[in-house]
């Protein structure tokens, strides 16, 4: 879709709804294209039990606290 700066204004409704159908919308000026914009990509939901970490420390005898110190580090770990 192309819309003009005025459009943007007084049709901004039909500018969203071309981003709900997944098209890109032209800005023009003066018809010229002075930009564009691009509908957000959606991720997929995931669940924090589907997560590559939930549940690899079941053995693991530290607390949560500790162990994430440990994958985190510490402040001056980079030095």
């Amino acid at each position: 879709m192309e819309a003009s700066v005025v459009d943007l204004r007084y049709k901004m409704s039909e500018v969203l709804n071309a981003l709900a159908k997944r098209e890109r919308v032209s800005i023009l000026y003066h018809g010229k294209i002075r930009g564009v914009i691009i509908p957000v990509e959606e991720r997929p939901e995931i669940k924090v039990s589907d997560h590559p970490f939930f549940g690899i420390s079941s053995g693991e005898k530290k607390k949560v606290e500790e162990v994430m110190d440990s994958l985190r580090g510490g402040r001056y770990r980079d030095i």
